[in-house]
């Protein structure tokens, strides 16, 4: 049967409307994470190969690496990892039953947010 009222429906919020809320950032940033470790991880492959394939290969490939942008890829992948690994610990927090309410689910995402920006400059500090 045809729907006669389609044209009183509301419409949905767009963008431009939308307030984002930590939630919906810190799962679209999950999602952008994950597709940058593939990223990385071609890139230390590309290394690896280049070091088996001889000085030439190696020289290339250390020089894109250890350049200004190679530090700065570099340095947001162990971003993305931190943030990719603590963003799945909240999702089996959340798989688990706990933490769904609002308030738990936002101190969550600022918890991800937080502790992935402190462990990589920690890191960085380290190695």
């Amino acid at each position: 049967m045809a729907d006669f009222n389609r044209g009183n429906r509301p419409l949905s919020p767009h963008l431009q409307v939308y307030r984002p809320q930590i939630t919906s950032v810190t799962s679209i940033l999950t999602r952008v994470t994950g597709n940058a470790l593939i990223v990385a991880a071609v890139l230390i492959v590309w290394w690896f190969l280049a070091a088996a394939s001889g000085p030439e290969a190696f020289a290339r490939a250390d020089g894109v690496l250890t350049s200004w942008i190679g530090d700065l890829v570099l340095f947001l992948s162990v971003w993305a990892l931190w943030y990719h690994t603590l963003a799945g610990i909240r999702h089996v927090i959340w798989d688990a039953g706990r933490g769904l309410d609002l308030g738990t689910a936002e101190k969550l995402g600022w918890a991800v947010i937080g502790g992935s920006a402190g462990l990589t400059i920690l890191t960085v500090i380290i190695v």
